[in-house]
């Protein structure tokens, strides 16, 4: 059933819908038919400009930034020490 649907309209010469000059003319018609894919647009817009935001801020407050070569990676490792020092006094707290 459904095979012969579309075999039927296989053989019409042009498978798109054929508009009128004024349907695909107007801002609002196209306004209407992606309302819908605008919207995602605009909030997908937002949650990056956010997301920015806060990767560029916080970033910004890294005490390594400003060091290059070995004393970057001997700072970035201190702050490795540090952190999982605290996650294993806060793991003993539990017990």
């Amino acid at each position: 059933m459904v095979l012969e649907s579309i075999l039927s309209s296989s053989k019409s010469p042009s498978f798109r819908r054929q508009f009128a000059k004024h349907e695909l003319g107007s801002w609002s018609t196209l306004l209407k038919r992606h309302r819908f894919l605008l919207f995602a647009l605009a909030l997908l817009t937002v949650l990056c400009t956010i997301y920015l935001y806060f990767a560029v801020t916080f970033a910004a407050n890294d005490s390594c930034s400003g060091l290059n070569g070995p004393l970057k990676d001997s700072c970035h490792m201190e702050h490795v020490k540090a952190s999982v020092a605290k996650s294993k006094l806060k793991g003993l707290r539990h017990f």
